[in-house]
């Protein structure tokens, strides 16, 4: 093992104690931002002396009677489980499927069906518990394993619910979460397309999903996460999506290098027409991320709704107009992908903020994303092949740092601070890249992870899967 892998290693393991120290400086009673989680209990003045003890919140799954389940919200959750779902299969799929080459379409497609197959079954297996149940600070249990304990009796009249939504069936609930967990290393294919090998691409993902994804996600949306208890504010997954999939995409950069000829061949999209279907099902999809992270058909889900609306269309514009000024034409990649950018960085802000502050998000996203992934890309030299760092990293880390500027307790019951945003943007990014280095850096070692030059040259669609698109 080299000298910088052993120093990997133990800068991942510090950032995993570290948390530590931080997370018991809060109050265990500070409000939790569990994406879709039930309010905290607040604190109240002393009750008189005959007033009844209010019960104690659930902290963890349990069985209920089913005539508390809010048919409403299960219908909305349902609806918002498949939109979710659209946005890996076809959305995200066809939208970095447009901008490969022709020969490596079916390749990058098949990255994101084989993504959702195998994070489905990750989930069913330990991931589901390890991120939304109770345990440590930093990992779930395993007490929902195979779905464990999850059931409905149809004569005893009793489902289970996660303490996460009360008002829902937990099979709902676990579903609604897998397609965040499905959608977010799909997200991170973009930055090695044309490259990677299908096999150490499928090792990477499910590592990663296990290893990454489910502690960050219990960090910050189940409420004994330690994120969670330090107050660290994100709606929908601006940290535990978008910034952790872009930060694992930059390190998939570094480590499998540039493409074959990435800088003195013309690498022009193959199909744009399929990029804008691919954004535009993104962009009707996110409504389910974003609004169906009320985990209710309320006025929350409905706020959420229109600032992911405005900030999307503020920041098509701002990308637009930026490379306008820049370029000197507007380009449909470049609205698509300003698009995406405003979907990224309202995210973790959705819940939190109102329309005026939507419109600024995206504006500041549009523009700034439309610089990462040019100007900055340039600069740096590496090669993100889709800009899924440009995009999802920097998008992400504008869109949390500004919901600790912007959040409305109005809206949410939360008040947002910058300082708290900044650890939780800190810490994904330290955790997230230095996990993915490793795990990638394993992988290379022993099965390799880039595919040859000749099978690069060829396309990946016939080395990689034995067919072309004609």
């Amino acid at each position: 093992m080299t000298t910088l892998l052993r120093r990997l290693v133990v800068l991942g393991l510090l950032t995993i104690s570290v948390p530590a120290v931080w997370a018991e400086d809060t109050p265990a009673s500070a409000p939790s931002a569990a994406q879709g989680s039930a309010p905290a209990a607040e604190s109240a003045a002393p009750a008189a002396p005959d007033a009844a003890a209010a019960p104690a919140a659930p902290t963890e799954p349990q069985l209920i009677g089913t005539d508390k389940i809010n048919s409403g919200d299960t219908a909305w959750m349902l609806t918002s489980t498949a939109l979710v779902l659209m946005m890996t299969i076809p959305g995200l799929a066809l939208f970095y499927g447009g901008m490969v080459r022709k020969k490596n379409v079916l390749a990058t497609l098949m990255q994101s069906f084989a993504i959702t197959c195998v994070v489905t079954i990750l989930w069913w297996l330990i991931g589901y518990s390890w991120a939304f149940t109770p345990g440590s600070a930093y990992l779930g249990g395993a007490t929902r394993a195979l779905f464990n304990g999850m059931t409905i009796m149809k004569d005893a009249n009793k489902i289970t619910v996660s303490h996460l939504a009360l008002t829902i069936p937990e099979t709902v609930y676990a579903m609604f979460q897998l397609t965040f967990a499905i959608i977010t290393p799909a997200l991170i294919a973009g930055a090695f397309a044309d490259r990677m090998k299908f096999s150490a691409m499928l090792i990477f993902m499910s590592v990663w999903s296990l290893v990454v994804y489910c502690p960050i996600a219990h960090w910050v949306w189940e409420p004994s996460g330690w994120l969670a208890v330090k107050g660290v504010l994100d709606y929908a997954g601006g940290t535990v999506v978008h910034i952790n999939a872009g930060i694992a995409g930059l390190a998939s950069c570094l480590v499998l290098g540039k493409r074959v000829g990435y800088g003195k061949e013309a690498m022009p999209p193959h199909n744009l027409t399929l990029t804008l279907i691919g954004a535009s099902l993104l962009w009707v999809g996110w409504f389910g991320f974003n609004a169906g992270s009320a985990v209710a058909a309320d006025g929350r889900a409905g706020m959420a709704m229109v600032a992911t609306q405005i900030a999307t269309a503020a920041a098509a514009l701002g990308w637009m107009f930026a490379e306008w000024i820049v370029k000197g034409k507007p380009s449909v990649l470049g609205i698509a992908s300003g698009a995406v950018a405003g979907l990224v960085a309202i995210t973790p802000a959705s819940g939190f903020v109102g329309p005026t502050p939507a419109v600024i998000i995206g504006i500041v996203a549009g523009v700034i994303c439309f610089l990462a992934a040019t100007s900055l890309k340039s600069a740096l030299g590496y090669d993100d092949s889709l800009d899924a760092f440009g995009v999802h990293c920097i998008g992400g880390i504008i869109g949390a740092l500004l919901t600790g500027v912007f959040a409305s307790k109005e809206i949410s019951g939360a008040d947002g601070s910058v300082i708290t945003q900044l650890w939780g943007v800190g810490t994904t990014l330290i955790y997230g890249f230095v996990m993915s280095f490793i795990i990638l850096k394993v992988i290379d070692m022993t099965i390799g992870l880039r595919v040859t030059e000749e099978q690069e040259r060829e396309g990946l669609d016939i080395s990689l899967h034995g067919e072309r698109v004609e």
